[in-house]
């Protein structure tokens, strides 16, 4: 175990030691690498994330191109949300923020659903009523996060102390970011997680930025994970760009909230290469030095790396790999970009239980209404002076 509370947490030990496995030479520490990293799983991980960093510059790319309107890119911190996709069991429940969607593609969402999403069209699973890059999927258990920063929080909580009051065996995973930690939100969910020892293990993805906010300017505390003191929630701080350090961390707070043993806050050290979001512009509050010393501890480099000092990777399967996952992607995005709009009907869909019979005169009204019309047309704007 390497989360002992209130053992390592003393107030004379300021900081959280940050916790890391892998070595710069790609070789791993012996004593915390986790025995269940099988070489099977080590290639899982790196599959999964070198898909992700190929689907996030797709995705930009397209954005760029007008094709889809909006989306929020992974970029440099992809051993988190693949970790969690990997440690997490059938029925763990997830409540991501901005950069955990994917956990929902290693539990086994198809593609195409997840692309469609951020299309919004007919194969989107919500019917094009959220924003893109929102996605959810009730048969992974995972729920769309809120732009509004940490409300998924208190959920996260609430729904693992409802699997408390109904002895599940299950956990809840509830992600944030270094903003978020100066919400109320965050305290709220720290406050009941503690009170009810509720099998939760809350994750702070601390990539330096709250959008284009500092960490130090928005907070006076020396590390996020010494949040978790003013709780009694046993904290650790580890390296998020490490994806043997954050898998071992979260099996090891995973297990102790099926044990009973409560709640783990969890700070991932890592950095935002890219972007906040299509709609954001970096360079204009950080500079380029500072995202190229990151650039060098690029969490799929690393992993890779490890791979390659155990003989499980050559130039050759990477190349490979590249290749089929491009294929992979360009396929979803081809199928997913061909479909039509969400039919028109759906939007009186998920209102009550049973449509027909107990929607509202006025609804069936409005609805009748709606599918007399044509299509509409696309108006043509005027040309410019």
């Amino acid at each position: 175990m390497i989360i002992a509370p209130h053992a390592s947490l003393r107030d004379s030990d300021p900081d959280v030691v940050l916790f890391t496995v892998l070595r710069p030479d790609g070789s791993a520490d012996a004593a915390t690498c986790p025995a269940s990293l099988t070489a099977e799983v080590l290639r899982m991980a790196y599959r999964h994330m070198r898909r992700l960093r190929l689907l996030d510059a797709r995705m930009v790319v397209l954005q760029r191109q007008g094709r889809i309107g909006f989306y929020g890119a992974c970029t440099g911190q992809e051993a988190v949300p693949i970790a969690t996709g990997l440690v997490a069991q059938k029925d763990d429940w997830v409540f991501p923020a901005l950069r955990e969607q994917s956990v929902m593609l290693v539990r086994g969402y198809p593609l195409r659903a997840f692309v469609a999403q951020v299309f919004g069209n007919a194969g989107d699973g919500q019917k094009g009523r959220q924003m893109p890059s929102h996605q959810a999927g009730k048969s992974v258990h995972q729920v769309s996060w809120s732009s509004c920063i940490g409300p998924q929080l208190p959920h996260a909580v609430g729904a693992a102390m409802a699997m408390k009051l109904r002895h599940d065996a299950c956990v809840s995973f509830g992600f944030c970011g270094d903003g978020a930690t100066s919400q109320p939100d965050f305290h709220a969910a720290m406050l009941f997680a503690a009170r009810f020892q509720a099998p939760v293990v809350i994750v702070c993805q601390n990539n330096h930025w709250a959008i284009s906010v500092p960490t130090e300017r928005q907070t006076a505390s020396r590390t996020i994970a010494v949040k978790g003191r003013a709780y009694g929630i046993p904290s650790v701080r580890v390296d998020g760009n490490d994806l043997l350090a954050v898998y071992k961390v979260l099996e090891d707070a995973a297990g102790r909230a099926r044990r009973g043993e409560g709640p783990t806050f969890v700070e991932a050290v890592t950095y935002r290469i890219g972007a906040h979001s299509t709609s954001d512009d970096p360079t204009r509050y950080r500079s380029d030095a500072e995202v190229d010393a990151w650039k060098k501890k690029d969490p799929v480099d690393r992993l890779a790396k490890h791979l390659r000092f155990l003989g499980l990777l050559t130039e050759s399967d990477e190349a490979k790999l590249d290749e089929e996952l491009t294929a992979e992607i360009a396929e979803a995005v081809r199928d997913v970009e061909a479909m039509g709009a969400p039919p028109r009907a759906s939007l009186f869909e998920d209102v009550y239980a049973t449509v027909d019979s107990i929607l509202p005169f006025h609804l069936r009204e409005q609805r009748e209404q709606l599918l007399a019309l044509s299509p509409l047309s696309r108006v043509e704007a005027p040309p410019r002076a």
